[in-house]
């Protein structure tokens, strides 16, 4: 009967098809199972070598994350390859599909990139006092694509990683303690080095202020009302506001104790300043 002859030629086609694919799916099977254990271990072992090497904590999961997908990715790919199938055309779809994502991504991922840089890098870390351009504060939060600074005036800033590498960055906790930079105006009358010993003496009581380095006190300019002094105090990075202000009171204070007279802008007199 030719439904028997049929059932029995379908019944072969299926026979050999298994023999043939069954010992590719086991192979597959053998490949998956031991191939995400391998990379499950690799990937607990790039950990640890990223941990042991300073890696910043921000980093270390991306990166681990990133290694188990590709070595993953690479599993699959394997198991494509024996079961058969024609990984041309995927290759072709997923490399068209990674150059429309990265157009569309673009300037994300030149804030990854730069966050990759900074993570890796270090040219600051949480907890430091830095300036970019004319932004200053502390490093609250350290990211892969954006920093946040959080400003004395208790703002936060949240600065693409882009602009931060393509910037000058001031770290001003580098080296452990910050230079405040104090304007201040005498008459021409008047004496710098009294001035200077009166400025010094000032600032002596001051908390705060570190004793090494001294403090400088110079002149920097001389315009058409007074000579303008430039006083450089040193101080830890936390307290740079706090100083700052303690500075100017205090020498304001030893101005007037002193007699020390300014001129105006408005015109040349001579004037008192008030306590």
């Amino acid at each position: 009967m030719d439904w028997l002859e049929k059932g029995n030629e379908y019944l072969q086609i299926a026979i050999d098809k298994a023999i043939f694919y069954l010992p590719r799916i086991i192979i597959a099977g053998l490949i998956l199972w031991i191939g995400f254990r391998v990379v499950k271990k690799l990937v607990q072992i790039v950990g640890t070598a990223l941990e042991r090497t300073g890696f910043s904590e921000t980093l270390r999961p991306f990166l681990s994350s990133t290694v188990s997908i590709i070595l993953k990715g690479a599993v699959l790919f394997a198991i494509a390859s024996v079961l058969g199938a024609d990984l041309t055309g995927l290759v072709a779809i997923l490399a068209a599909a990674g150059f429309a994502v990265g157009m569309a991504l673009q300037g994300s991922l030149g804030n990854f990139a730069s966050g990759i840089l900074i993570l890796t890098l270090k040219p600051y870390k949480v907890g430091d006092w830095i300036q970019v351009e004319d932004k200053f504060g502390r490093v609250e939060e350290i990211g892969i694509f954006s920093t946040d600074v959080l400003t004395p005036g208790n703002k936060i800033l949240i600065i693409p990683n882009s602009k931060i590498t393509d910037s000058v960055v001031t770290n001003y906790s580098e080296k452990g303690m910050i230079r405040l930079e104090l304007e201040v105006t005498m008459p021409y009358e008047e004496s710098f080095p009294r001035v200077k010993e009166i400025i010094q003496k000032s600032l002596i009581g001051i908390p705060n202020i570190l004793e090494e380095p001294k403090p400088e006190i110079g002149i920097t300019n001389f315009d058409s009302h007074n000579i303008q002094l430039t006083v450089r105090p040193y101080a830890l990075p936390d307290d740079f506001w706090e100083v700052t202000f303690a500075s100017n009171k205090a020498i304001k204070k030893a101005f007037n104790e002193n007699d020390v007279k300014v001129a105006y802008s408005e015109g040349v007199e001579i004037g008192k300043i008030g306590a």
